[in-house]
């Protein structure tokens, strides 16, 4: 049986599921686009090459073989896009949840089923159909798990609102010991810049105490001064929305003081070091392109 638990988003990573590009399909059509980011490089003629993705992601697993983590990739469907392993699925504690993702985005959770079937049965969770979540929005948090969400009457027609709140009462009741706090998250299917698509594109908790935020990626100025509040304004790092567009938040956490971030957030980069930070830099602005990063590639199995 495989072994999992995960209870933050620093521990020293173990074991990880990093997206794969091969046989990553053609170029969308603008109306298959799920992402205002996406869309916007297929109009403008610069969506990703194949080729350089694999690069990009190789440059990761290369950073994880360095720290000794155990990386496994889902297996390869022709034609499709396989980037984000955090949206097919999450860990929390020992507990292993398969997401509701967008309708057409199924098959690529069973790229992964050699995976869920080496999970003790009474570890994996299906959550009710009606429970949309992708791994994107989840984040364990020690005691508590926090949680991006969009209740707006117009849900059904954002196509960037990707967690709902049956799915946040779903996660509640899962992990009753837990504090489950979600944030209503600002939605646009049409500008990049006012849209966070997941919790993790406008915040991410860090080691040594500190985090990175975005504030206007909140729908409710409450809810963003409440991490504010917990992690200290000293403690955080505040980006515009040009650089929560580029996907300045995405950073991904090997341990308590090594993040993997992308060689071009100088600004960034430079303020991780002054906070005693080891940064691994890897080149990553293809797979920015569409709306996702370091912590959306990769979906940790076990930390210690």
């Amino acid at each position: 049986m495989l072994k999992l638990n995960v209870k933050n988003e620093t521990s020293r990573l173990r074991k990880v599921i990093l997206g794969i590009a091969e046989s990553n399909g053609p170029i969308p059509k603008i109306e298959e686009g799920y992402d205002p980011k996406s869309i916007a490089h297929i109009k403008a003629g610069t969506y990703p090459k194949e080729e350089d993705l694999i690069k990009e992601l190789n440059a990761v697993e290369a950073v994880f073989k360095k720290y000794d983590v155990t990386v496994l990739r889902p297996e390869i469907i022709k034609d499709c896009n396989q980037l984000f392993s955090r949206d097919i699925a999450f860990v929390i504690e020992n507990i292993m949840i398969e997401a509701n993702i967008l309708p057409h985005r199924e098959k690529e959770v069973h790229a992964i089923d050699y995976i869920w079937d080496q999970v003790a049965v009474d570890k994996r969770i299906i959550l009710p159909e009606a429970c949309h979540i992708e791994g994107g929005d989840v984040m364990p948090w020690n005691d508590y798990i926090f949680m991006g969400t969009y209740t707006g009457k117009d849900y059904p027609d954002i196509i960037t609102a990707r967690t709902n709140k049956q799915a946040v009462n779903a996660i509640q009741a899962v992990f009753p010991n837990k504090k489950v706090k979600a944030f209503e998250l600002k939605k646009s299917n049409t500008i990049p810049e006012e849209n966070a698509l997941h919790l993790d594109c406008c915040f991410n908790p860090l080691g040594k105490g500190k985090a990175i935020i975005h504030k206007q990626g909140f729908l409710i100025e409450e809810e963003y001064q409440w991490l504010i509040n917990f992690f200290g304004q000293e403690n955080v790092f505040e980006i515009t929305k040009e650089e929560m567009s580029a996907m300045y938040c995405n950073v991904f956490s090997i341990s308590e003081d090594v993040v993997i971030s992308e060689i071009n957030f100088k600004r960034l980069n430079t303020w991780l070091r002054k906070q005693g930070f080891i940064v691994e830099e890897v080149p990553y602005a293809e797979i920015a392109k569409q709306g996702g990063l370091l912590r959306c590639t990769t979906m940790p199995l076990l930390r210690d």
